[in-house]
């Protein structure tokens, strides 16, 4: 995934091998469960949605991986079964929706790519989108000759006013002259994985699974580590980033798991890491609400690989008790606070044909 590439390149190919076995079984019709009460679907037709999150407009704007693509390359290649890679220069995409859940495509000339066949062709595109003032910018995961794709390097891009898309910062270099402490040959990405970031200080910050790592990008392009995850706490995926006056991130794990394995950390301005929470598995998105408390999504709990209709939201109080706000979630990819104080989560974010992926809201004024 990017979560799917990220959950199936993360993995060996044994793991991914499972990944594929999960994502094939995906029932695709079926509705929310009844358990989650509180949850609706709030919009759909989307494909492979990813990181999400409101603009200064109101409307919501969504990543995408995209449907992926055939263009193969003769570079270095992710090894089986999670490659070689396909990929296509475009597909990859920023929808947005509007407050009458209306989707409409911002831009899709973004590099889109998938995985070999036996791991089940999961595909990546656009992993994640911010705005620094009223400027929309797209990090990328499907892109890279690694992934099928010569001239879109994974990176960061800015989105211009006539919707076409300008590289800010190199991402697939930065890494292939930067490498981390611990490179795994058997679940090896040249290109990279990245899954999520956040601004601060009107700089990005964008966390790396596949490496390990946590980067600082400006907007002029530099490109600076904050922190090498995997020197630290070895190749544990680290997916999700939020930032509450220190960064929290939380990781995906390998497959297959032992259940309650997957952690958050705190990470503070100085690169000092830390456990926080423990307990989780496979977390895929990571916020704060106004009142300190921390929710957690989690893509399939109690399993020991990604499993279809087990992804959660659990919410953390400030002194460390845990609730449940949802469960029964369809593969869940990415997680935003909306102004309305609610839970907006990507849902059939990988393993899904095209158009099926879909934004749920969980309300949390029950």
């Amino acid at each position: 995934m990017n979560i799917q590439k990220e959950v199936a390149r993360r993995a060996t190919s044994k793991r991914a091998a499972l990944l594929a076995a999960a994502a094939l079984s995906i029932p695709l019709l079926a509705g929310i469960p009844a358990k989650a009460a509180s949850v609706s679907v709030y919009a759909v037709g989307l494909n492979n949605p990813r990181g999400l999150q409101f603009g200064p407009d109101g409307d919501l704007y969504v990543a995408e991986g995209g449907a992926g693509g055939t263009n193969s390359t003769q570079c270095t290649q992710v090894v089986p079964v999670i490659g070689p890679y396909t990929g296509s220069q475009t597909g990859g995409r920023i929808s947005k929706i509007n407050s009458s859940h209306q989707v409409t495509t911002v831009i899709d000339s973004f590099a889109s790519d998938q995985t070999s066949p036996g791991s089940g062709g999961l595909v990546s595109g656009v992993a994640d989108i911010g705005f620094i003032g009223n400027t929309l910018y797209a990090l990328t995961a499907g892109g890279g000759c690694s992934h099928g794709v010569t001239d879109k390097p994974n990176g960061i891009y800015k989105v211009q006013s006539n919707n076409t898309a300008t590289l800010v910062a190199d991402l697939s270099a930065y890494q292939m002259a930067h490498p981390t402490a611990v490179i795994e040959p058997d679940d090896f990405e040249p290109d990279g994985t990245w899954y999520s970031m956040v601004v601060v200080g009107g700089a990005f910050y964008a966390v790396e699974p596949n490496h390990g790592e946590i980067d600082k990008i400006t907007t002029n392009g530099a490109i600076s580590r904050l922190i090498d995850v995997s020197a630290h706490e070895g190749h544990v995926v680290p997916t999700s980033l939020a930032y509450h006056g220190n960064f929290y991130v939380g990781n995906l794990g390998r497959f297959p798991q032992d259940i309650g394995s997957s952690k958050i950390w705190k990470v503070n301005p100085g690169a000092q890491i830390k456990t926080d929470t423990t307990g989780f598995d496979m977390v895929t998105g990571l916020l704060f609400d106004s009142r300190d408390r921390m929710y957690v999504l989690e893509m399939a709990a109690q399993n020991h690989a990604p499993a279809p209709f087990a992804g959660r939201v659990t919410r953390v109080s400030p002194n460390g008790s845990k609730e449940i706000i949802a469960d029964g979630l369809m593969f869940p990819t990415g997680m935003t606070m909306g102004p309305d104080g609610n839970l907006y989560v990507s849902a059939f974010g990988f393993g899904a044909p095209p158009g099926a992926g879909q934004v749920l809201k969980i309300d949390l004024s029950q």
